[in-house]
């Protein structure tokens, strides 16, 4: 049976119109073969954008999925950056291809704060859901979860000569956790309120924290451990670990359990001049330089100085002082000692400069280039990148010359996207030009490069259209004017006053000879469109002139007319919608229903049908004929903010404050699909006049790009497809695997169970019962082989294997085992029944046998013994199996370790040897240079001795 009516799949093709989203931070990335401190990344809805911010251009676009993303976070080698989710996800993207290369999936909502370590191989994340976990980069696979906080994780730094790490948190708490151990020794409780951030200073020996008040407080860390080991002897420190006397237990009662690792004492505060929360805090790579702001556009930055820049400022602060003591000495009979000058967090930490921003900070970051310059970049709230440049010192120390530097603005990032949100869209009549109007500026974009191509400013608009002929366009603004542009020169041709309050709508008549508006001074006024010529030029310029107005009793929130030119639909903010007839004006229909003001509405093509969508989230499909209401729709979670109907169709789209787009049918009164993609609400939407794109813009500060396809939509499928993806979500929500034995402490494994997890576990359970299936066959022709008493031909093997080369069965699971991503693993090992496991056991000892994959067997094998060790210790079955294992796994083990040794030892010899010979070289280069110099020197004592 064929298609009885076909619908075509809308897809999103572009995302556009935001410069930076603002739950993401902003921080500086090196391209490849690119300058320190070009460009910057930053954070644009689910994507993440590099730009280059002297050119002002988009040079590389890490593409998401489909949540929004909430952290970023460049790794030390500059090639890879990590990137943190809504849904809590972590993927690392590198950037030499713009691919993502990992997918690490443990926090259940959005990843709040991420840090590398120095090498780059450990990962560690905070989330919303209160709990750190440490991730290993290289085996892409986490380490554990460290709970313990009590609300959102704001800062996880690593401290990496001791191997532990701090947390701050929302709670107001300070966490110290020992990663050997994966328990948290230490709590500091010094803060009041919330802790929204923290840096390391001194090559971690000091550690700044910024709360909800004004002061920065500085804590003073001294490693106790350390400090013990260097000043105890061998033989103490033997005895101390050997011995159990009492005495030993008498000194370890005065020592405070959480003091055993190191202590954590206050240092003072740091004054800020801001009086709100510290929003963000930041420091460069080295250290040597604090940044942090509060709410306003105000950036303080504080610089660090060295012990010998201390020591200097102490001495002049002694000399100062002697001086002062001297003359009083002088002046008085008695002797006046010479005041103690102590040292104080002032002197060690001073404040540097402020900057000041166009508007709003929202997020910091600094970097430290060669010369003594610092680079600031900063992300505000109204969608814009600001970057500055500090000149502060030629010579390593930011303070050499004691001279406060100015701030300078290097570049601003404002073209490509409005600083409000757009409230207004329409097409051009060739498909061609977009147009988005905001509170300050209206911009047209080119629909297929999606570049700026003209930027007016303007009032805050809240409709728009272009003229027919598309050279000038008309906004109605907030303050009831007509604004007129010419799009060649973006000059502003004629700034009408149309309303006394809000101009909220705007429509062209059918015959493209005028205009009708709607304000909230309860009239619509008709205009027709006039050349008229300009008082400094001959030239003709277009305006509107005022021909009739329509009187009605409550505030005009949509107009529109029928493409026939016959009737002039009118909603009013008493939630009713009054069609009038065209030429005469008599009231012809009232449409009432709707329990709250209908916000939308917009008529068929052939002016049979009439869709008004209202804040009540219905939408209703009225007959203009009699004004009978069709059928009403539930179509929206919030309101109903903007419907259209697709052009010489009676297919329209709606748009809704519930962050959705949908494609409804008028006809059958039928959803036909979701466009899901916007983060926040969607303000209004444009369906291009060949119907084959669609615009929309949101809250989140986009506009997004909708291409129609050659796909077709089965509306079975498409439910089915729903229903799918609400298992999924309820599959994902469901409560994690408990490890038998295991009680709930800090430290927990890092994965949790998604869909692609029992996917994988179950396409391991399907490689097994292939396995079974095939040991069974292979029994079978052994049996039937005796039975009859000669050799008979081999069985089919399964069309699987033949299909992966006609690999064994126990290959093809190994096989599938591999193909489980490294940080699902364990989570599809433990998903997987325990009937499963035995059998897997037995064909690890296979592989191992063979020396097929030996390190994920041998991770395999080992999960697969903790979690199922009482179980397997009590089955006599799987005794000799563990013991083929325990030899077979320890013989590979060794075998791979002497190979990774030799490899080792004879990396490290050819270091040497080239280390030998690059100084060979070197010393021969410098000898030559000498020789040079030298004979330069005899030919200029030659000139001399022939000029004598």
């Amino acid at each position: 049976m064929g298609l009885t009516k076909q619908y075509l799949r809308y897809v999103s093709s572009a995302v556009f119109g935001v410069i930076g989203s603002q739950k993401a931070n902003v921080s500086y990335v090196t391209l490849r073969g690119g300058e320190k401190g070009r460009h910057v990344a930053v954070a644009a809805c689910e994507h993440v954008f590099i730009w280059d911010v002297r050119k002002g251009e988009k040079v590389l676009i890490l593409k998401g999925v489909k949540h929004e993303v909430t952290f970023l976070c460049p790794a030390p080698d500059g090639n890879h950056v990590a990137v943190g989710y809504e849904d809590g996800a972590v993927r690392i993207f590198s950037l030499l291809s713009g691919e993502s290369t990992v997918t690490l999936n443990g926090h259940k909502t959005a990843v709040t704060t991420m840090g590398y370590d120095a090498l780059g191989a450990r990962l560690v994340t905070g989330s919303r859901d209160t709990d750190v976990i440490v991730w290993d980069v290289i085996n892409e696979c986490g380490l554990f979860r460290l709970k313990g906080h009590k609300d959102s994780i704001t800062q996880a730094l690593f401290l990496e000569k001791h191997n532990l790490l701090v947390t701050s948190s929302k709670d107001s708490f300070v966490k110290w956790w020992d990663l050997d151990t994966q328990h948290c020794f230490k709590t500091l409780v010094g803060h009041r309120s919330e802790v929204w951030g923290m840096v390391l200073l001194d090559q971690e020996s000091r550690l700044v924290t910024g709360s909800a008040d004004s002061e920065l407080r500085a804590w003073d860390i001294s490693y106790l451990s350390l400090e013990k080991e260097e000043g105890e002897p061998k033989e103490k420190k033997v005895k101390s670990l050997l011995d159990d006397d009492d005495e030993d237990q008498d000194e370890a009662v005065d020592e405070s359990p959480e003091d055993r690792i190191l202590s954590c004492k206050s240092a003072g505060s740091i004054l800020r001049e801001a009086r709100d929360r510290v929003v963000s805090m930041t420091s460069d790579s080295k250290a040597r330089i604090i940044a942090c702001h509060g709410n306003e556009a105000s950036l303080e930055l504080f610089s660090v100085l060295s012990e010998k820049e201390v020591e200097r400022a102490m001495g002049r602060k002694l000399k100062r002082a002697k001086k002062k003591a001297t003359k009083l000495n002088e002046d008085a009979d008695q002797e006046v000692p010479v005041p103690v000058v102590q040292k104080t967090l002032g002197d060690q930490i001073t404040r540097l400069t402020n900057i000041k921003a166009s508007s709003k900070i929202r997020w910091v970051d600094c970097l430290w280039c060669t010369g003594g310059e610092l680079k600031v970049a900063l992300l505000l709230q109204n969608n814009t990148v600001e970057t500055y440049s500090l000149k502060l010192a030629d010579k390593a120390s930011p303070l050499a010359n004691r001279v406060t530097p100015a701030a300078n603005k290097t570049s601003r990032l404002t073209l490509a996207g409005h600083r409000t949100d757009a409230r207004t869209l329409a097409f051009s009549s060739d498909n061609m030009a977009v147009l988005s109007a905001s509170g300050d500026t209206v911009k047209v974009w080119n629909r297929s490069t999606l570049q700026v191509v003209r930027t007016m400013a303007c009032d805050y608009a809240l409709c728009s259209l272009f003229v027919p002929g598309d050279r000038q366009i008309i906004l109605g603004t907030k303050t009831g004017k007509l604004q007129i542009f010419d799009l060649a020169s973006g000059e502003l041709l004629e700034n009408v006053a149309a309303h006394v309050g809000a101009l909220w709508s705007l429509a062209l008549s059918p015959d493209q000879r005028g205009i009708v508006t709607g304000g909230a001074d309860k009239t619509v006024r008709f205009w027709d469109f006039e050349l008229v010529k300009g008082q400094e030029t001959e030239q003709k310029k277009l305006t509107v002139k005022h021909t009739r107005t329509l009187q009605l009793g409550e505030d005009v929130l949509c107009v529109k007319i029928s493409p026939n030119q016959r009737l002039l639909a009118v909603a009013l903010l008493d939630s009713t919608v009054k069609v009038f007839y065209m030429d005469t004006l008599k009231f012809f229909l009232s449409l009432y229903g709707h329990k709250l003001p209908v916000l939308c509405l917009d008529i068929s093509h052939d002016s049979s049908l009439i869709v008004t969508g209202s804040a009540d989230r219905n939408v209703k499909i009225w007959g203009l004929d009699f004004g009978d209401c069709h059928r009403s729709m539930f179509a929206h979670d919030d309101s109903v903010m903007f419907l259209q109907f697709v052009p010489k169709t009676h297919l329209f789209f709606t748009a809704g404050k519930d962050k959705k787009i949908k494609q409804w049918d008028a006809d059958k009164f039928q959803l036909i699909q979701t466009l899901e993609g916007h983060h926040r609400e969607v303000w209004t939407l444009a369906v291009s006049p060949s119907g084959d794109y669609l615009v929309s813009s949101s809250h989140d500060k986009s506009l997004r790009l909708w291409d129609r396809t050659r796909e077709p939509i089965i509306l079975d499928e498409e439910r089915e497809m729903e229903r799918e993806a609400e298992f999924e979500e309820t599959i994902a929500k469901e409560g994690e695997p408990v490890v038998p034995g295991e009680t709930e402490g800090e430290a927990a494994p890092a994965a949790k169970k998604t869909v692609e997890t029992v996917k994988a576990a179950e396409r391991i359970m399907e490689a097994l019962e292939l396995y079974r299936g095939e040991s069974r066959k292979m029994e079978e022709h052994k049996y039937a082989c005796e039975h009859a008493g000669k050799q008979l031909p081999l069985p089919k093997p399964n069309p699987i294997l033949v299909a992966f080369g006609n690999v064994s069965p126990s290959r093809y699971v190994l096989d599938v085992i591999k193909k489980v991503r490294s940080s699902e693993l364990e989570v599809s090992l433990l998903v997987l029944p325990f009937p499963y496991v035995p059998e897997l056991l037995s064909l690890f000892n296979l592989h191992l046998q063979q020396g097929l994959e030996v390190e994920l067997v041998c991770r395999c094998l080992f999960f697969l013994l903790r979690i199922h060790f009482g179980q397997i210790t009590s089955n006599q079955m799987l005794l000799s199996v563990i013991d083929q294992l325990r030899e077979n796994t320890i013989s590979k083990v060794r075998d791979i370790r002497d190979v990774l040794g030799f490899n080792s030892a004879a990396l490290q010899f050819l270091q040497r040897e080239l280390e030998s010979k690059e100084e060979v070289m070197f010393f021969t280069d410098a000898t030559g240079r000498l020789e040079e110099k030298k004979k330069k020197r005899r030919r200029r004592e030659r000139v001399v001795l022939t000029l004598a």
